[in-house]
C-alpha cells in the first residue's frame, strides 16, 4: 500500500498528471449518424475522374466542404477525397439541409458504397453522415 497517495486539497488529478502516472481520462461521447443515400454530382465535369474512380474503394471516407459563393448554386457542398482529390458535389436536391448543418457548424461527411463506371460517367453512390461529438 505504499503506491497510495493521499491529497487532503482535492489535487490529485493534477498530482497525477504532473508525475506522469499515466491517468487515463475518459473521452468524450462521439459516434457518426447515417442520415441519408445519395450521389456525387458533377462527376463528368472532373478531370481524370476515371483515374480516381479507380483508387476509391467501399467504404472510403469522403470528405465535405461548403462552398456558398459558388455562382451555380449557394448551397453547394464539394466532395473530395481523403487526398484531397474533387470528386464532385452533393446533389442540388439534396444539400439544402446539409448545407445548413454544415453552415451550422456540423461536421458532415460520406462514404462511398457503390461506384461504376458509365461511359465518361462515374456513378458514386454515397451514405452521408453526421459525426456528432
Amino acid at each position: 500500500m505504499t503506491n497510495l497517495v493521499k491529497k487532503e486539497n482535492g489535487d490529485l488529478i493534477e498530482y497525477l498528471v504532473r508525475t506522469g502516472t499515466g491517468l487515463d481520462l475518459p473521452k468524450p461521447f462521439e459516434r457518426d449518424i447515417y442520415l441519408f443515400d445519395t450521389y456525387v454530382a458533377g462527376t463528368t465535369h472532373i478531370e481524370d475522374i476515371e483515374v480516381i474512380g479507380e483508387s476509391l474503394k467501399d467504404g472510403n471516407r469522403l470528405v465535405f466542404y461548403r462552398e456558398p459563393e459558388n455562382e451555380h448554386d449557394p448551397q453547394a457542398i464539394r466532395i473530395e477525397t481523403l487526398g484531397k482529390e474533387k470528386i464532385g458535389y452533393v446533389p442540388r436536391q439534396d444539400n439544402i439541409v446539409f448545407s445548413r448543418l454544415m453552415d451550422a457548424g456540423k461536421l458532415l461527411f460520406a462514404k462511398v458504397i457503390e461506384k461504376e463506371m458509365r461511359g465518361k460517367w462515374l456513378k458514386i453512390k454515397i451514405k452521408i453522415y453526421l459525426h456528432e461529438s
